[in-house]
Parts: C-alpha cells; sequence; structure tokens
C-alpha cells in the first residue's frame, strides 16, 4: 500500500502536520470549554484560537464563526428561512440554489420543498447570472425575499462561479447569499468580503483539518439565526448547541493556519496531465475546460470509458480517484452536474475525477498517463469487439 498515489483531494485532504500535532497536545488537556474553573478556560482558550485562526482565513471577524460538526450541517444550518438581518425580522419567502450544488444544498435546508428553486448553469458549468437576475427581479416585484446560495466553485469540474457578481445581483433586490466555499478556501484567494456573501462555508478535511470538522462563517454580526439547527445549551453564542470538540477544533484552527495555496504550482501539474490524456486519446472530453476552474480539479471521459470500470482498474493499479462527489455512499451514480451542463448520459456516465494536493507530483501524474495509456487501450479493444464495459 506504500506505492499508491492518492488523487482524490477534493474528497479529502491529507492530515496535515500542523493539525496533528495541535490535536494531540489537545486531547493531553482536561476540561470542558464551558466550564469556568482553570481547565475549562485553558479548553475554551483552545477554541477561540481556533476561531481567530478561521475567520483569518476567510477575512472575518473571529466573533462571526459558528463551528460546525462539517460542511454539511454548515451548509444546513444557513439553509433556513428563519434568518434575521438588522432590523429585519421576516422569514425568507424564497430558495434560490444553483443546478449544480452539493447535495447538502440542494436538499434546501429547512426551507419547504415548495419554496426551493434551480437556477440554471450554462453548457461551461458556470451559473447562469442572466437567470438568477431575472428571477430576483420577479421576487422583488412579488414583495418575496429569497437566501441564494451559489458556491464558490464546483467540487467536481473546478469551475468558479461568478459570486461577486451574483452577490451585486442579490443584494440589489434585498437578499441573502450563501456561499460554499468547501472547494477553494485554501486553493485560492477566499476573502467573504471581496465575494461578497453573508455567509460561508468551510470544511476542515478539505484543507488538512480532521473529519467531522467545518464552520460557517457571517459577514456581519447583524445576521442572526432565532432557531438553530441544534438546540439545546448556548455554545457558539446560541448558534450550534453541544460541547465543542476542543481537540478537532484546534485541529481545524491550526490546518486554517498553516494551509498556504500553491495554485501555480497545482496548475502546472494538472495541465500537465491534461495535455497527457488528450495525448493518449483525442476523444477526451475534459468538462469545463473553456471555464476558469480550481488549479488543482479535472474531471474527464473518453467515449466507451464506464467510471465504474476505470476506478476499479485504476484503484486495483494504486491510484485513488473519483467519479465525483465523495458523498453519495461509495456509490458511483450519474452526476447531476454534468447533467446541468446538458453532458450527454452516455459521456457523463465515464466521468474521472483527478484533483490534486500541493504534494502531488509531476512524476505521480507521469505515472497515472501510464496506467490510464494501458486502461483506454484495453476499453478500446473491448468496445470494438462488442464488449464495452
Amino acid at each position: 500500500m506504500a506505492d499508491r498515489i492518492y488523487l482524490d483531494w477534493n474528497a479529502t485532504a491529507p492530515l496535515s502536520a500542523p493539525a496533528r500535532g495541535a490535536m494531540l497536545a489537545a486531547l493531553d488537556m482536561v476540561g470542558n470549554a464551558s466550564s469556568v474553573h482553570g481547565e475549562g478556560r485553558a479548553a475554551r482558550r483552545l477554541v477561540e484560537v481556533a476561531r481567530e485562526q478561521v475567520a483569518a482565513l476567510v477575512g472575518a471577524e473571529a466573533r462571526n464563526v459558528v463551528f460546525t460538526s462539517g460542511g454539511t450541517e454548515a451548509n444546513a444550518l444557513a439553509l433556513t428561512p428563519a434568518i434575521e438581518y438588522g432590523a429585519v425580522k421576516a422569514p425568507l419567502d424564497r430558495l434560490l440554489v444553483s443546478a449544480i450544488e452539493h447535495p447538502s444544498v440542494q436538499s434546501g435546508g429547512r426551507f419547504a420543498r415548495a419554496a426551493a428553486e434551480e437556477i440554471p448553469v450554462t453548457p461551461d458549468g458556470i451559473v447562469d447570472l442572466s437567470a438568477l437576475g431575472a428571477r430576483l427581479a420577479e421576487l422583488k416585484a412579488a414583495g418575496e425575499r429569497a437566501l441564494v446560495s451559489i458556491m464558490h466553485a464546483n467540487n467536481e469540474t473546478g469551475v468558479l462561479q461568478p459570486v461577486a457578481a451574483a452577490a451585486e445581483l442579490v443584494h440589489a433586490a434585498g437578499c441573502l447569499l450563501h456561499v460554499d466555499a468547501i472547494q477553494t478556501v485554501w486553493r485560492i484567494r477566499c476573502d467573504i468580503n471581496e465575494l461578497g456573501a453573508d455567509l460561508l462555508t468551510v470544511s476542515g478535511h478539505k484543507l488538512g483539518g480532521p473529519q467531522g470538522t467545518g464552520a460557517l462563517v457571517r459577514a456581519s454580526e447583524a445576521l442572526h439565526f432565532p432557531d438553530p439547527l441544534i438546540k439545546g445549551g448556548g455554545q457558539e453564542r446560541g448558534s450550534r448547541a453541544g460541547t465543542e470538540n476542543v481537540a478537532a477544533i484546534t485541529g481545524l484552527g491550526a490546518a486554517a493556519a498553516a494551509r498556504s495555496t500553491s495554485s501555480a504550482a497545482m496548475a502546472a501539474v494538472r495541465d500537465r496531465l491534461e495535455t497527457g490524456l488528450k495525448a493518449i486519446s483525442e476523444e477526451t472530453v475534459i468538462f469545463g475546460s473553456a471555464a476558469e476552474r480550481l488549479p488543482n480539479t479535472s474531471l474527464f471521459a473518453v467515449p466507451g470509458c464506464r467510471a465504474e470500470t476505470a476506478l476499479i482498474a485504476l484503484d486495483l493499479e494504486g491510484f485513488a480517484v473519483s467519479s465525483g462527489s465523495a458523498c453519495s455512499s461509495g456509490k458511483v451514480t450519474a452526476s447531476h452536474v454534468l447533467r446541468a451542463m446538458r453532458v450527454p448520459d452516455r459521456l457523463a456516465s465515464g466521468a474521472i475525477r483527478v484533483s490534486l494536493g500541493p504534494d502531488t507530483t509531476e512524476a505521480q501524474i507521469e505515472a497515472f498517463l501510464k496506467a490510464w495509456k494501458t486502461l483506454v487501450s484495453r476499453l478500446s479493444k473491448r468496445e470494438k469487439r462488442g464488449l464495452a464495459a
């Protein structure tokens, strides 16, 4: 297993050394972060340092960071009609989400199903701002307010979304914007104020922190959740009940503080991968390649090659890759993202995602390309014999 090559960083990043060290130190401490004695205050200090570290990562104030059990919970906390903003106490009327959002956003959170709507994307996988603007204008004319949720970058294609432009449309209509920034916070610049987001989601294990950690970040303290998703004690300033997981939160904070972007280096390795894929088969389709993308993500397919077959074969050869989102209980299912981009089902069924990290080397990519060339050649021969996988 030592020779395996990990190319699935969008699913989860390896635990970073700073996060591991911080967690081990925290595990040696005793004390509930809500207790007033010395041990409790020491635990509280670890939580608050981590809060400052996460806030600094996205240009926010520490008091506006709410720790959660992960990105899914943070999204669920955000997606509620019961959001108060300053003097505005009335519940939101609608939820508008792009057609390529993560399933935890597509589920609609605590909005009624009838109140949730989908905004289309272009064939390049970019949210259709014209459609968004038109729908927001209709809602404003009808006296309705909406929460809009648009991810910063798609987890499957890596396509970056025009979040700042969307924010202008959303705020002009008197609405609020939530941004799932789980895939971007350490790969490219991600500042909540520059994006114009009112709410922003972070996930620990995507940036080298522990699994089971995340945060919902507010742009302003004026934004308030009067009806928390998890009720009970007054932890997280009343926004999320439950005893804080001090060690895990400390690990998230350490990862946030230590992680620096290496966009140019990752983009160079990603480009070498895609050049190699095209050289192996001219039929290779790289989804979203005409749009601006994350520097580490490539989603591609070769006609006649099914994802299930390719994933198994590559795994046996020692490569960890994905067919898209890793949040579907290990199942290889049709991509709703590619469907929204109007990709034919037969091509979409063969989509493979390779996602890189700062530790990915060109030598590892060359090894992958060698294995991929052998696999494509074998599958092409089978297809010619009428045995397409």
